[in-house]
């Protein structure tokens, strides 16, 4: 049986599924990191009736709905839900996290929670009814935040948090609610695409270390199409 990428039935336990999600959330998957919550489904479907599911999230986020679809899916999954933010669970990714029965975080993992945005085009009457429309999907992450923190969150200060964008640790995160354990720090620290990162506004430094490694991989690979440009030319020249 080929299994779909984000899914691992563990061999010694096969009442345990592993699934991950390492990417943007998005309505049509396109790279091997997407996952869509149709692709999801059909993963929770070849999963069958385990009796735990450990969902892993490195995620800087994407579609709202999409997520929303796929959180709702672990919800009402009769499996326990054992969420791991492994890096990263930023935007619709840390409401999914929000799906965990008991949701774990690396010391050195974050979370960011914030209001969603969209892309808008029309006239003034189009665009308040977006800015309207954003409110109601507000609405929804807002509520699932607040049943997962219970007494430690209260509305007023979710709030505030979404709207300054917040970038929570892991201490941080149990301290409101949105999290249950702090668990060792993971030994490489998460780092996800740089222009997923321009969506928002306050990264930390330490989440946004592909740009040096992307500079470096850029000028080494450079140097070897040099070489090899400068291989090409003297063998050639030699004919």
């Amino acid at each position: 049986m080929t299994l779909p990428k984000y899914l691992t039935i563990k061999q010694l336990a096969p009442q345990t599924a592993d699934m991950y999600i390492d990417g943007e959330i998005v309505s049509d998957e396109f790279y091997d990191s997407d996952t869509s919550a149709a692709g999801f489904r059909d993963a929770l479907k070849q999963a069958g009736n385990v009796k735990t599911i450990n969902l892993h999230i490195n995620s800087p986020g994407g579609s709202v709905f999409e997520g929303i679809a796929i959180t709702n899916m672990l919800k009402q999954n009769n499996a326990k839900v054992n969420v791991y933010v492994d890096g990263l669970a930023a935007s619709i990714a840390s409401v999914i996290a929000m799906s965990g029965d008991t949701i774990f975080m690396p010391k050195n993992s974050m979370m960011m929670i914030h209001n969603p945005w969209t892309m808008a085009v029309g006239n003034a009457t189009e665009l308040r009814k977006q800015a309207d429309d954003l409110d109601q999907i507000t609405k929804s992450s807002v509520q699932t935040y607040l049943e997962k923190a219970g007494d430690k969150l209260d509305e007023a200060t979710l709030k505030q948090l979404m709207d300054d964008e917040t970038w929570l640790t892991a201490d941080e995160s149990v301290g409101y609610g949105l999290a249950d354990e702090v668990l060792e720090a993971n030994q490489v620290a998460a780092a996800i695409k740089s222009d997923l990162m321009e969506k928002y506004h306050h990264v930390p430094k330490q989440l946004n270390t592909e740009k040096t490694v992307d500079s470096v991989f850029r000028r080494e690979l450079l140097e070897k199409s040099k070489e090899k440009n400068n291989f090409i030319a003297q063998t050639l020249g030699g004919f």
